[in-house]
C-alpha cells in the first residue's frame, strides 16, 4: 500500500542520514529528472510518466542547472579536434 512504501522510504532515508522531507512521489519526480538530464526526449518523459498533455510535463520536470551547463556546442568538438 501507499502507507507502506512511504514508511520505508521514510526508514531507508533516516539509515541513509538524509535529513530532508521524503515522499514517494519525489521518486516519480527525481526518475523524470533523471530521464531528462541524460537526454530523454521530452516525449518518451510524457508517456512514461502517462501525462496527457506535454505542458504538465514541461512543468513537472525541472532541468537541473549543472544539466545545461553540460551541453555541448558543435564549436566546442571542432575547438577540440584543433587542439584548441
Amino acid at each position: 500500500t501507499e502507507s507502506i512504501v512511504s514508511k520505508r522510504l521514510k526508514a531507508a532515508a533516516r539509515e541513509a542520514g538524509i535529513t530532508k522531507r521524503i515522499y514517494p512521489h519525489l521518486l516519480r519526480h527525481s526518475f523524470a529528472t533523471h530521464l531528462i538530464e541524460q537526454g530523454t526526449d521530452l516525449k518518451i518523459v510524457k508517456e512514461l510518466m502517462g501525462h496527457n498533455n506535454i505542458k504538465t510535463t514541461e512543468m513537472y520536470v525541472h532541468i537541473a542547472d549543472t544539466f545545461k551547463s553540460n551541453i555541448k556546442s558543435p564549436l566546442d568538438d571542432i575547438l577540440e579536434e584543433d587542439g584548441l
